[in-house]
This record gives C-alpha cells, sequence and structure tokens, in this order.
C-alpha cells in the first residue's frame, strides 16, 4: 500500500498534468475557431474557380490542356500526404499511416511528397516508400506562400516530370469530433457533371484554352490551400477532443487518488489510537 506522502505527491502531479491538458485544450479550441473561419472565407473563392472550369469545360469538351487530360495508361504515381507537426492529438496522425499504408499495397511504387513532421518521420523510418519532398513546421503559421509553393511543385511533377496522376490523402474537417480520411486525384483535374445550367453565356479573352490553363493552376493553388485549412481544423479538433478526454480523467484519477488518501489517513489515524489504548491499557 502507498503511503500517504507518497499519494499526496501523486494528487499534486495530476493536478498539474489537468491544468496543462485543460490550457491546451482551451488553446486547441481558439485554433479550431480560427481555422474555421479560414475554412469559410477560402471557400466562394474555390466554388467559383471551380465552377467556371465546370462552364469552360463544357463550352469546350474537346479541350487537350494537360491538366484536364486522364491518362489511360498510369504507370508513375506520387500522392501528397498530410499529417500534424506535432502529436498528443488522439487519432488524427494514426488514421492517416494506417490508410497510407493500406494505399501503398496497392501502390508499391507510388512517390510520396510529406506535408507534417508525423508522417514524414514514420514513413522514413517503416516504410520503404520513396520519399521525394517533405514540407514540416508549415501548420504553426498558416502562410498562402507555403501552399502555393506545394502547388507549384506539384504542377511541375505533372506537367514537366510525366507524372500521370498525383494524390492527395488528408483528414477533412466535419466537426471537433469527427475527422473523414479522404484520398482523391489532385491531377489531372477531375471535373464533375453538373446539371446546372448557364444563365450567361460569357466571352473569355483570350481564349478558352488559355483561360483553362490560368484557371487550373489557381484551382490547384486553392485546393492545395483549402486541404491544409482542412488538416489544421482537422488537427485542432482532434486535440481539443483528445485533450478535453485527458482532462475528464485527470479529473476521475484526483477524485480516486483523495478517496485513497483519505482512506490512508484514516488507517493511520486508527493505527495510532490503537496503539494509544494499547499502551494506556498496559499501565493498568
Amino acid at each position: 500500500m502507498q503511503s500517504i506522502r507518497d499519494i499526496k505527491t501523486r494528487i499534486e502531479s495530476v493536478k498539474s498534468t489537468k491544468q496543462i491538458t485543460n490550457a491546451m485544450k482551451m488553446v486547441a479550441a481558439s485554433k479550431l475557431r480560427n481555422a474555421q473561419s479560414r475554412i469559410l472565407q477560402a471557400r466562394p473563392y474555390a466554388d467559383h474557380v471551380n465552377k467556371m472550369l465546370v462552364d469552360l469545360r463544357k463550352r469546350n469538351s474537346t479541350s487537350q490542356n494537360p491538366l484536364l487530360l486522364e491518362k489511360e495508361n498510369i504507370d508513375k504515381k506520387a500522392i501528397v500526404i498530410f499529417t500534424s507537426d506535432r502529436g498528443l492529438c488522439g487519432s488524427f496522425n494514426y488514421n492517416i499511416i494506417r490508410r497510407a499504408k493500406e494505399y501503398f499495397a496497392e501502390n508499391p511504387s507510388a512517390d510520396v511528397i510529406c506535408v507534417g513532421k508525423k508522417g514524414y518521420d514514420y514513413f522514413r523510418k517503416h516504410t520503404s516508400q520513396n520519399i521525394i519532398k517533405q514540407y514540416l513546421g508549415i501548420f504553426n503559421e498558416m502562410n498562402f506562400n507555403v501552399s502555393r509553393e506545394i502547388a507549384n511543385y506539384l504542377l511541375n511533377l505533372f506537367l514537366v516530370e510525366n507524372y500521370d496522376t498525383v494524390e492527395v490523402l488528408y483528414n477533412e474537417f466535419k466537426s471537433a469530433i469527427q475527422q473523414n480520411i479522404v484520398i482523391k486525384p489532385l491531377l489531372p483535374i477531375i471535373i464533375e457533371n453538373s446539371e446546372e445550367e448557364r444563365s450567361l453565356d460569357f466571352i473569355y479573352e483570350p481564349s478558352d484554352d488559355v483561360v483553362i490553363e490560368e484557371l487550373g493552376k489557381k484551382y490547384i493553388n486553392v485546393e492545395i490551400w483549402r486541404i491544409m485549412l482542412e488538416s489544421s481544423a482537422a488537427e485542432q479538433g482532434a486535440r481539443m477532443t483528445a485533450m478535453d478526454s485527458a482532462t475528464e480523467n485527470a479529473a476521475e484519477m484526483i477524485e480516486m487518488l483523495t478517496l485513497n488518501y483519505n482512506r490512508a489517513r484514516q488507517a493511520a489515524i486508527t493505527k495510532e489510537i490503537i496503539e494509544i489504548a494499547s499502551g494506556a491499557e498496559a499501565l493498568k
């Protein structure tokens, strides 16, 4: 049985841990609100770019722009995997890594671009995949210039280095307690068919093909930015949930340890009373 001093020391230790986890939960909640606000701000622009691409694709269905051209034989693949730079966010990184391992089993020759330190550290040590690029420490200060750099690198892979397809794997934010694993093609750009009819017939200058080229690149830029925001929001939501659970567990542990402390103290007092009573009886 632990001594009273040991139990008291452990109670103080758990109280300190509870303060830390509660502070981390509050910080994560604040960052989550900021990430959600950024997602809402970025969404209208992304939607309008996508609508314009859909409109141009309908007008020019025979366009041979490489950004929109799907290849029949896919031999050279790359996948961009978004994880966090830090831990203490529940199963956020584990779910991504598990899905990535399933992907590698189906595509063993795929090259990997890691965004986030946790994924890079794991894949570098535990897999034989070829990591051709990594971006670390970018989620502390979300910067559109970084997403533009990633987008330009991916465009170069697809257009210059002749990769057949570039895919992305990330956590999509749904709520503070729910994140969805998403894996989808990024390049070539897949235009979803829409039944919505155009109310106006725009005239594009200088030409449809040139506009498709520029819009396609802007679409990739804003899509990478949106994915970064989604991943960041999902990470903060997972961290907030994990720290809330840790805080509750610490409170339960403090309650249990306090009960054990009171029992041990009562047992010690009872033992002392019995010893005093026994000594007094022996003197009679």
